[in-house]
């Protein structure tokens, strides 16, 4: 990436500079694209998530840019993989600044309600809530020993709304964005404040994989997906990347200093709230 390398990640400047940034999820689209951001910021990164190869390649693209950061293997499902990589996160570099969860749930979407087995129904509920859980809880016990801190979360706004084919992803948005707020109300004595984000359809990172994974074998063409979200939204267009990692950095940053047991809506529109 030429002349990355002269950004603040490599002066250590930024907005971000000397913190310490977990992201879960950090393989995927836009966990890679908050990682760098991060990074570019000043950050420490460490990236987690299940598939050594996106990970590895996040963390070179960071390394390639002038920024630090190391990748590590790890379900965030898994309580105690999860305690003990931030035991080394924190015995590294000696505190946890950031802490964000974007890893995938199993959502089912596309399936009207009365089709849909209770599995596919509660499987984004459980793996959201319990991920968000176990990663929140290990960084806010961290943050609020040593006062401050920040922890987020990503969801697409669904429990905003009721659209038929999303009954998996509404309940579930809905129970992350309840516990992030139950907790921004007992950790914030201590400093930690807790804040999620909206964003739907991000042109760059939705591919025909990522809609077979939701949708199955009749997921529809990318395409389509964008231009009927770009249709619904106020701005007549969807989130792009820059507009999400823009706002990550700004809630993980000083100038959110205020803010806590909220959500940014970064839908375009989408969303009016």
């Amino acid at each position: 990436m030429p002349g990355a390398a002269a950004g603040p990640a490599a002066s250590g400047e930024g907005l971000l500079a000397g913190r310490t940034a977990v992201v879960y999820g950090g393989g995927g689209s836009i966990g890679a694209a908050v990682g760098l951001e991060f990074a570019r910021q000043g950050a420490r990164v460490f990236l987690a998530g299940r598939t050594e190869g996106p990970l590895e390649e996040a963390a070179a693209a960071i390394t390639a840019a002038g920024g630090r950061a190391e990748a590590t293997v790890l379900d965030a499902l898994d309580e105690q993989a999860v305690e003990d990589h931030l035991a080394r996160v924190v015995a590294e570099t000696g505190r946890v600044d950031v802490s964000f969860n974007l890893t995938t749930r199993g959502d089912v979407q596309g399936v009207p309600l009365l089709a849909m087995t209770p599995d596919d129904l509660l499987r984004a509920v459980d793996h959201g809530l319990r991920s968000n859980f176990l990663t929140a809880r290990a960084a806010a016990r961290r943050m609020s020993e040593q006062g401050s801190g920040v922890i987020l979360h990503l969801n697409s706004g669904s429990a905003q709304g009721a659209m038929p084919g999303m009954g998996s992803t509404g309940p579930a948005d809905a129970a992350v964005e309840t516990f992030m707020r139950y907790l921004a109300a007992e950790t914030g004595a201590a400093g930690v404040r807790v804040c999620g984000m909206w964003t739907a359809g991000v042109a760059e990172t939705l591919t025909k994989e990522k809609l077979a994974t939701v949708a199955g074998a009749a997921a529809p063409d990318p395409e389509a997906v964008l231009a009927g979200i770009a249709s619904m939204s106020a701005m007549h267009r969807t989130p792009r990347l820059a507009d999400v990692t823009g706002t990550a950095v700004f809630l993980a940053s000083d100038l959110a200093s205020g803010l806590t047991g909220t959500v940014v809506n970064v839908t375009a529109g989408l969303v009016l709230r």
